[in-house]
């Protein structure tokens, strides 16, 4: 006689680390192309997420972006992360333009004691979908970007982290006065992500 078991998805901390550190490479490459930061034609389609997305083929922003997630990754399972930042820049002045603000929030009972939480991965997938949806739709509420321009990531930790060379002290680059839009949040039981992104308030600037 057949039998159906039911079974849950366990999530350890290296799991949920892998999972956030993969969605922050797919959500850069998704700001960058749809912010026009560089030419459409640099992009390769992908399947992701149950989405269409888009790829930099770039060889420098694809490095670039790859070492950032394995290094956010490793602080991440070390529950040394607190915020990554995508800010946003004019090649010409370096003025911030845009912040896209990723806070995380870790269980510390996980970190401390390596115990796994329960929840399903289909559940995650959908909760990253939507961030994901908001960003492609990023465009619709966002002001133009009609300067080049360049990026940049900021990562905030723990004070006790041992930051590689290859990443140096720096300014939050602020933006004064900015608008702010609060994007939906994903949360793997053990690393809760929340999305903001900020930019420049033109209108401020006129008044």
């Amino acid at each position: 006689m057949a039998s159906r078991t039911a079974t849950k998805d366990i999530i350890t901390i290296r799991g949920s680390a892998a999972i956030v550190g993969e969605f922050f490479g797919y959500a850069a490459n998704s700001i960058l192309y749809n912010r026009g930061v560089y030419p459409e034609e640099s992009f390769a389609k992908v399947k992701k997420y149950g989405l269409q997305l888009l790829l930099t083929q770039d060889e420098g922003v694809k490095t670039f972006i790859s070492n950032l997630t394995a290094q956010l990754s490793e602080w991440l399972e070390a529950g040394k992360l607190q915020r990554m930042v995508l800010v946003i820049m004019s090649k010409a002045s370096g003025e911030v333009l845009e912040r896209w603000n990723f806070s995380v929030e870790t269980d510390s009972e996980v970190v401390e004691k390596g115990v796994s939480r329960e929840k399903s991965d289909k559940e995650i997938m959908r909760e990253i979908q939507a961030i994901m949806r908001q960003i492609i739709s990023s465009v619709t509420f966002l002001p133009c970007l009609e300067e080049p321009c360049v990026f940049d990531v900021l990562a905030y930790t723990d004070t006790d982290v041992a930051v590689p060379f290859t990443w140096i002290e720096s300014d939050p680059k602020l933006i004064a006065n900015p608008h702010m839009v609060k994007l939906h949040s994903f949360d793997t039981k053990i690393h809760k992500v929340d999305t903001l992104v900020s930019y420049k308030n033109d209108e401020w600037d006129e008044a």
